[in-house]
Protein backbone atom coordinates (compact mmCIF):
# COMPACT_ATOMS: atom_id res chain seq x y z
CA UNK A 1 0.00 0.00 0.00
CA UNK A 2 1.64 3.37 -1.03
CA UNK A 3 1.87 6.16 1.37
CA UNK A 4 0.32 9.21 0.77
CA UNK A 5 0.91 10.89 3.73
CA UNK A 6 2.88 14.56 2.68
CA UNK A 7 6.34 14.43 4.57
CA UNK A 8 6.59 17.34 7.47
CA UNK A 9 8.03 20.66 5.40
CA UNK A 10 12.04 21.10 6.32
CA UNK A 11 12.82 24.09 7.89
CA UNK A 12 14.70 26.65 5.94
CA UNK A 13 17.82 26.56 6.23
CA UNK A 14 18.77 30.26 6.80
CA UNK A 15 15.79 32.88 7.97
CA UNK A 16 16.33 36.22 7.79
CA UNK A 17 14.17 38.20 10.51
CA UNK A 18 13.78 41.36 11.85
CA UNK A 19 12.05 42.20 15.10
CA UNK A 20 10.62 45.95 15.65
CA UNK A 21 9.92 46.44 19.23
CA UNK A 22 9.65 49.45 22.15
CA UNK A 23 11.29 48.23 24.92
CA UNK A 24 8.09 48.99 27.07
CA UNK A 25 5.80 46.94 25.58
CA UNK A 26 5.23 43.38 27.87
CA UNK A 27 3.92 41.93 24.82
CA UNK A 28 6.85 42.99 22.49
CA UNK A 29 9.32 41.65 25.67
CA UNK A 30 7.52 38.42 25.60
CA UNK A 31 8.00 37.92 21.17
CA UNK A 32 11.47 38.37 21.42
CA UNK A 33 12.27 35.76 24.26
CA UNK A 34 10.21 33.73 21.33
CA UNK A 35 12.70 34.48 18.86
CA UNK A 36 15.68 34.19 21.23
CA UNK A 37 14.66 30.78 22.22
CA UNK A 38 13.96 29.47 18.53
CA UNK A 39 17.32 31.04 17.33
CA UNK A 40 19.15 28.69 19.79
CA UNK A 41 18.18 25.61 17.56
CA UNK A 42 17.64 27.30 14.12
CA UNK A 43 19.51 28.99 12.26
CA UNK A 44 18.19 32.76 12.12
CA UNK A 45 19.76 35.87 11.15
CA UNK A 46 17.67 38.80 13.94
CA UNK A 47 18.26 42.21 13.70
CA UNK A 48 16.10 44.44 15.89
CA UNK A 49 15.08 47.62 15.36
CA UNK A 50 13.09 50.13 17.71
CA UNK A 51 9.28 51.39 17.36
CA UNK A 52 7.43 53.55 19.48
CA UNK A 53 3.88 52.80 20.92
CA UNK A 54 4.32 57.00 21.85
CA UNK A 55 4.39 57.91 18.30
CA UNK A 56 2.06 55.24 16.70
CA UNK A 57 -0.54 56.60 19.42
CA UNK A 58 0.38 60.35 18.31
CA UNK A 59 -3.31 61.93 17.41
CA UNK A 60 -5.15 58.82 19.09
CA UNK A 61 -7.68 58.52 21.48
CA UNK A 62 -5.90 56.91 24.30
CA UNK A 63 -6.65 57.49 27.98
CA UNK A 64 -5.14 59.89 29.87
CA UNK A 65 -3.64 56.78 31.76
CA UNK A 66 -1.85 55.28 29.05
CA UNK A 67 -0.90 58.70 27.95
CA UNK A 68 0.92 59.44 30.71
CA UNK A 69 3.53 57.07 30.12
CA UNK A 70 4.42 58.28 26.44
CA UNK A 71 7.45 60.15 28.16
CA UNK A 72 9.07 57.43 29.60
CA UNK A 73 8.62 55.28 26.73
CA UNK A 74 9.95 57.77 24.95
CA UNK A 75 13.22 57.81 27.20
CA UNK A 76 14.04 54.07 26.43
CA UNK A 77 13.36 54.06 22.95
CA UNK A 78 15.54 57.55 22.72
CA UNK A 79 18.35 55.43 24.31
CA UNK A 80 18.38 52.82 22.12
CA UNK A 81 18.24 54.26 18.93
CA UNK A 82 21.15 56.60 20.25
CA UNK A 83 23.07 53.27 21.03
CA UNK A 84 22.76 52.18 18.02
CA UNK A 85 23.85 55.21 16.23
CA UNK A 86 27.02 55.66 18.19
CA UNK A 87 28.02 52.50 18.61
CA UNK A 88 26.30 50.18 15.82
CA UNK A 89 23.02 47.38 15.53
CA UNK A 90 25.48 45.15 17.51
CA UNK A 91 24.66 46.98 21.04
CA UNK A 92 21.25 47.28 20.27
CA UNK A 93 20.00 43.70 21.72
CA UNK A 94 21.65 43.47 24.59
CA UNK A 95 20.19 47.21 25.67
CA UNK A 96 17.28 45.66 24.54
CA UNK A 97 17.98 42.96 27.14
CA UNK A 98 18.78 45.25 29.80
CA UNK A 99 16.45 47.37 29.74
CA UNK A 100 13.36 44.49 29.23
CA UNK A 101 14.91 42.64 32.65
CA UNK A 102 14.34 45.59 34.60
CA UNK A 103 11.05 46.65 33.08
CA UNK A 104 9.55 43.19 32.97
CA UNK A 105 11.10 40.89 34.78
CA UNK A 106 11.79 43.28 38.25
CA UNK A 107 9.02 45.55 37.67
CA UNK A 108 10.89 48.64 37.81
CA UNK A 109 9.14 51.66 37.39
CA UNK A 110 11.53 54.57 37.75
CA UNK A 111 12.98 55.34 34.67
CA UNK A 112 16.11 56.31 35.80
CA UNK A 113 16.74 53.50 37.81
CA UNK A 114 16.04 51.20 34.52
CA UNK A 115 18.46 53.48 32.31
CA UNK A 116 21.50 53.72 34.68
CA UNK A 117 21.50 49.86 35.33
CA UNK A 118 21.29 49.12 32.10
CA UNK A 119 23.85 51.49 30.37
CA UNK A 120 26.17 50.05 33.00
CA UNK A 121 24.86 46.69 32.09
CA UNK A 122 26.15 46.80 28.51
CA UNK A 123 29.47 48.98 29.32
CA UNK A 124 28.23 52.33 27.80
CA UNK A 125 29.43 55.26 30.19
CA UNK A 126 26.96 56.41 33.28
CA UNK A 127 26.69 60.29 30.74
CA UNK A 128 25.28 57.64 28.02
CA UNK A 129 22.05 58.15 29.81
CA UNK A 130 21.71 62.02 28.75
CA UNK A 131 20.76 60.33 25.30
CA UNK A 132 17.37 59.17 26.58
CA UNK A 133 16.56 63.01 27.26
CA UNK A 134 17.34 64.18 23.83
CA UNK A 135 15.01 64.33 20.62
CA UNK A 136 18.80 64.65 18.63
CA UNK A 137 18.25 61.07 17.09
CA UNK A 138 14.48 61.16 17.21
CA UNK A 139 14.62 61.63 12.93
CA UNK A 140 16.29 58.31 13.07
CA UNK A 141 13.79 56.21 15.37
CA UNK A 142 11.30 57.88 13.64
CA UNK A 143 12.46 56.52 10.30
CA UNK A 144 13.01 52.70 12.18
CA UNK A 145 9.31 52.97 13.62
CA UNK A 146 7.82 54.00 10.04
CA UNK A 147 9.89 51.51 8.67
CA UNK A 148 8.34 48.50 10.66
CA UNK A 149 4.78 50.00 10.64
CA UNK A 150 4.79 50.71 7.05
CA UNK A 151 5.12 47.22 6.26
CA UNK A 152 2.22 46.25 8.39
CA UNK A 153 -0.36 49.34 8.26
CA UNK A 154 -1.09 51.59 11.16
CA UNK A 155 -3.69 49.37 12.67
CA UNK A 156 -1.33 47.41 14.34
CA UNK A 157 1.18 47.44 17.67
CA UNK A 158 4.47 46.54 18.84
CA UNK A 159 6.02 44.09 17.65
CA UNK A 160 6.40 43.50 14.49
CA UNK A 161 8.41 40.92 12.78
CA UNK A 162 9.54 40.49 9.23
CA UNK A 163 10.13 36.76 8.02
CA UNK A 164 12.31 36.69 5.31
CA UNK A 165 10.94 40.10 3.67
CA UNK A 166 7.70 39.43 4.90
CA UNK A 167 6.52 41.72 7.99
CA UNK A 168 3.45 40.76 10.38
CA UNK A 169 2.06 42.11 13.86
CA UNK A 170 3.07 40.00 16.29
CA UNK A 171 2.46 37.23 17.33
CA UNK A 172 1.53 37.91 20.40
CA UNK A 173 1.83 35.29 22.92
CA UNK A 174 1.88 34.89 26.89
CA UNK A 175 4.26 33.30 28.21
CA UNK A 176 6.84 32.71 25.70
CA UNK A 177 7.17 28.98 25.17
CA UNK A 178 10.15 27.06 25.10
CA UNK A 179 11.95 23.50 23.20
CA UNK A 180 9.92 22.05 21.09
CA UNK A 181 6.59 24.12 21.42
CA UNK A 182 8.78 27.23 20.53
CA UNK A 183 9.94 25.31 17.13
CA UNK A 184 6.31 24.55 16.51
CA UNK A 185 4.93 27.85 16.34
CA UNK A 186 8.12 29.36 14.62
CA UNK A 187 7.37 26.85 11.78
CA UNK A 188 4.19 28.20 11.68
CA UNK A 189 5.13 31.14 11.66
CA UNK A 190 6.78 30.96 9.25
CA UNK A 191 4.23 28.86 7.03
CA UNK A 192 1.79 31.55 7.04
CA UNK A 193 3.98 33.86 6.01
CA UNK A 194 5.26 32.24 3.20
CA UNK A 195 1.72 32.38 1.96
CA UNK A 196 1.05 36.11 0.13
CA UNK A 197 -2.63 36.07 0.63
CA UNK A 198 -2.17 35.59 4.21
CA UNK A 199 -3.48 38.75 6.61
CA UNK A 200 -4.26 37.71 9.89
CA UNK A 201 -5.79 35.19 12.61
CA UNK A 202 -6.77 36.82 15.79
CA UNK A 203 -8.89 36.10 19.46
CA UNK A 204 -9.67 37.85 22.15
CA UNK A 205 -6.38 37.92 25.01
CA UNK A 206 -7.57 35.26 27.91
CA UNK A 207 -4.15 36.32 29.60
CA UNK A 208 -1.95 38.70 30.38
CA UNK A 209 2.02 39.00 30.35
CA UNK A 210 3.58 36.34 32.07
CA UNK A 211 7.29 36.38 32.64
CA UNK A 212 9.11 33.54 33.55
Amino acid sequence: MTDTTAPAPTPASHTVVDFWFDPSCPWAWMTSRWVDEVARHRDLDVTFHVMSLAVLNEGNDVSDEYKANFARMLRYTRLVTAAGELHGQQIVKPLYDALGTRIHHEGEKDGDVVIAGAVAEVGLPADFARHADTDEYDEQMRASHFDGIGRVGQDVGTPVIAVDGVAFFGPVISPAPKGEEALRLWDGVVAVASYPGFFEIKRTRTVGPIFD
